[in-house]
């Protein structure tokens, strides 16, 4: 017995606590005896191998995705802008479908008859470039002998360009390219068409679409949803209306220049900067000035000039009296937040984006304002921009300064 009491002493002395240190696996500890592997870590494994498969299968195929999902956002806008033109119809004892039908041909012939009006203008004009570049190339190889004392011919440079490297390397190119070229545009075909079929859908089947959303929903989400959804279709329908609007008279003004110029193919110009110029946000209007001022250009440079101030000085006209006016109760934003939205837009979706962004950030904005808490501003002169008479300005803190 003397030896299990020395060793009981020597162990209560060496525990700080004089209790006996344990000398099993700590309490609690799941590895199984023997020292094998814990029974839930194969399965945490398997698990997380799992999560990760399946987040790298997600991302895969939404980068697969992504044009499909842009195509169908458009498409969903689309059906927006049209929702009121198909619900007053529909009002009036016509089906959805047949007014869907009607809004979306009575478009296509629209845009059709613009294409091939805008078309024939450009091929006219190129026809007529090229005919006149003969003249035009004698009128520089002139210019160039008299200036310069040279003995240029046009025969000798045309010789040249025929049999040069350059133009050989260009035309297989180009005839590469066509290929390239034809792709796009069956690529371009194919989004037109799904995204005209998913609108097609989204404003024929609304109210089916809607049922089929508040299904899943309580009735008082219900409620939320139905109300964002007429809140979008508003602002969107409105933003179209509005823009088709100030098209129509921006088109007229500028019919009114071209026509008073002597520009030829002065309606279709107008129909272009008024359509360009509304629904291009921001450089819109400068992107479509450009090609009347470029038509104007053949005939007078002066004329150019002049459709040059007329488009800034309209621009300003619309910015500053025009828009406000029509917008305010459609698209009712501050032109920063436009401004902003749009750039936003463009940095996520490029083009699309900057086209559905002004609606999309109007729809934001007059839902999120029925949740947000107003109240009564304090008639404070700092509210207008104004300081007190003892506030710290620098002619303040120069009197203090010589009256000490």
């Amino acid at each position: 017995m003397a030896p299990t009491d020395e060793t009981a002493q020597v162990a209560q002395q060496a525990s700080p606590f004089g209790t006996t240190p344990p000398t099993g696996p700590p309490a609690g500890d799941a590895a199984a005896p023997g020292g094998r592997m814990p029974r839930w870590l194969p399965r945490a494994m398997v698990l997380a191998l799992a999560l990760i498969a399946v987040f790298q299968l997600g991302s895969w195929a939404f980068h697969q995705l992504t044009s499909l999902l842009i195509n169908i956002l458009i498409a969903f806008f689309l059906a927006l802008a049209i929702e009121p033109a198909v619900s007053w119809m529909a009002s009036r004892g016509m089906r959805r479908g047949l007014a869907t039908f009607l809004v979306f041909f009575g478009a296509t012939i629209a845009i059709a008859g613009f294409i091939t009006l805008l078309g024939s203008m450009l091929a006219g004009q190129i026809i007529k470039m090229v005919e006149g570049f003969p003249d035009y190339l004698d009128s520089v190889i002139n210019w160039i002998n008299t200036h310069f004392h040279t003995d240029l011919r046009r025969v000798d440079i045309q010789d040249s360009l025929v049999h040069s490297d350059w133009l050989r390397k260009y035309v297989q190119n180009s005839a590469t390219g066509v290929l390239d070229v034809s792709a796009q545009v069956l690529g371009g075909l194919f989004k037109l068409l799904t995204i005209a079929l998913f609108s097609f859908y989204f404003a024929a089947d609304g109210p089916r679409l809607r049922r089929a959303l508040c299904s899943v929903l309580p009735p008082a989400r219900q409620a939320e949803v139905l109300r964002a959804w007429e809140i979008a279709v508003d602002k969107t329908g409105g933003y179209l209306y509005s823009r088709g609007l100030m098209a129509l008279i921006s088109g007229v003004a500028h019919y009114i220049l071209l026509q008073s110029l002597g520009v030829p193919y002065a309606p279709v110009l107008a129909v272009w900067v008024g359509l360009v110029s509304q629904f291009i946000p921001t450089i819109g209007t400068y992107l479509a000035g450009a090609l009347p001022m470029l038509i104007a250009f053949t005939i007078n440079p002066w004329y150019a000039l002049w459709v040059l101030i007329f488009v800034v000085i309209y621009q300003q006209f619309e910015n500053y009296v025009l828009q406000p006016k029509l917008t305010s109760k459609t698209v009712d934003i501050h032109p920063a937040v436009a401004f902003g939205s749009v750039i936003a837009g463009t940095a996520l979706l490029g083009a699309v984006g900057a086209l559905i962004a002004i609606p999309a950030v109007a729809t934001l904005q007059a839902f999120l304002g029925a949740y947000v808490k107003r109240y009564d501003v304090t008639d404070d002169p700092r509210v207008h921009g104004h300081r007190s008479r003892d506030s710290g300005t620098f002619l303040a803190r120069v009197r203090r300064l010589f009256t000490r």
